[in-house]
Order: C-alpha cells, then sequence, then structure tokens
C-alpha cells in the first residue's frame, strides 16, 4: 500500500454481542464496512497470518495488547487485528490469549487481505491462503504509515517479524509527531 492511499472498503461478517438473544451465545451477525469501522479515527490495523500460531499469539498481539496505552499516547484511538478467519475463531483466539484493547476484524474470505495486496498462500504449512505479516496506521480509513514484514511470497520459507512489531510502529509514530512539531 501507498502512504495517501484509501484502504479498501469491503464487508466483513462479524458477530455482535445482543443481549436480546437470550442463551448461551447472544450475538447476532452483521455486516461492517471498512468505512463502519475506521471512519473518524486514527487506527492501527495488525494484519496477521494465523489465529493460535506462535509468533502472533505468544508474541506480536500480547505485545501489542500490552502497549495499547502508548499507542493512545501516540494518537491512535484504536488497535484492530485483521486475520484471514472467520468470525468465532477471531472471538476465540481473542479470548485464549486473553486481550483486553485490541478488537479483532474476521476476514474469512481474505477480500481486504487481497485487496491489500497481502494474501498470500501458506500451503508448505498447510495454511491455504493467509495474511503476509503487516501494520499500518490509518487515519479515517487513509494509509498513513504502512510496515510491511520483507520478502512477500507465496510458500515463504520463513516468518519474519521485524518491520511490524510494536517497538517499530512506537518509534515511526513518535517521529512523525516530532516531524509534525517542528
Amino acid at each position: 500500500m501507498k502512504i495517501g492511499t484509501p484502504i479498501p472498503n469491503v464487508i466483513f461478517k462479524t458477530r455482535l454481542r445482543d443481549e436480546t438473544i437470550g442463551g448461551e451465545n447472544p450475538y447476532r451477525w452483521c455486516d461492517q464496512t471498512s468505512k463502519d469501522i475506521f471512519a473518524g479515527k486514527r487506527a492501527l490495523i495488525i494484519g496477521l497470518p494465523g489465529a493460535f500460531t506462535p509468533t502472533c499469539s505468544n508474541r506480536q498481539l500480547p505485545a501489542f495488547d500490552e502497549l495499547a496505552d502508548t499507542f493512545k499516547e501516540q494518537g491512535i484511538d484504536e488497535i484492530y487485528c485483521v486475520s484471514v478467519n472467520d468470525a468465532f475463531v477471531m472471538k476465540q483466539w481473542a479470548d485464549h490469549i486473553g486481550l483486553k484493547n485490541i478488537k479483532m476484524i474476521p476476514d474469512g474470505s481474505g477480500d481486504f487481505t487481497r485487496r491489500l495486496g497481502m494474501l498470500v498462500r501458506k500451503d508448505n504449512l498447510g495454511f491455504g491462503l493467509r495474511s503476509w505479516r503487516y501494520a499500518a496506521v490509518v487515519q479515517d480509513g487513509i494509509v498513513e504509515g504502512w510496515f510491511e514484514e520483507a520478502g512477500i511470497c507465496d510458500n515463504a520459507p520463513g516468518d519474519p517479524y521485524e518491520a511490524s512489531t510494536p517497538d517499530a510502529v512506537l518509534q515511526w509514530l513518535r517521529e512523525a509527531s516530532a516531524k509534525k512539531a517542528a
């Protein structure tokens, strides 16, 4: 993605808690568009290859979750995780990790990820189509900062995690803030 480009406007199939439903699973289906989610806010998007995978679950999501207040201090209103998984998997993944500050966005068909240019094959791991690891800062749906891991390709032999770390994003946010202040 190029800086200054709008993120793709797609429909996400989400589940929202609705107490009027009752029972053990009080959730209803809700279509939300990218515009619905990202309008009027500065958001951080974390694009991850898969739920319950080691780097995503043990390092990346917990680190971003722990630093949420620091990101807010740098002007981030919300942090979102997008992965090519369905709404049920995304909820269970967040619950399993104990996330408190990150909202999960299911990209079950990979539509958003594909239109970002981040959809890759991971057949070598038995995953099928998944997201390449990235992060993005978006202001009102417009890409302001882009952090893509090197070596994007189908069936990558490794799983790089340097460009999209919380530290890398925070450094960029601090530098961008200093430039604006100067």
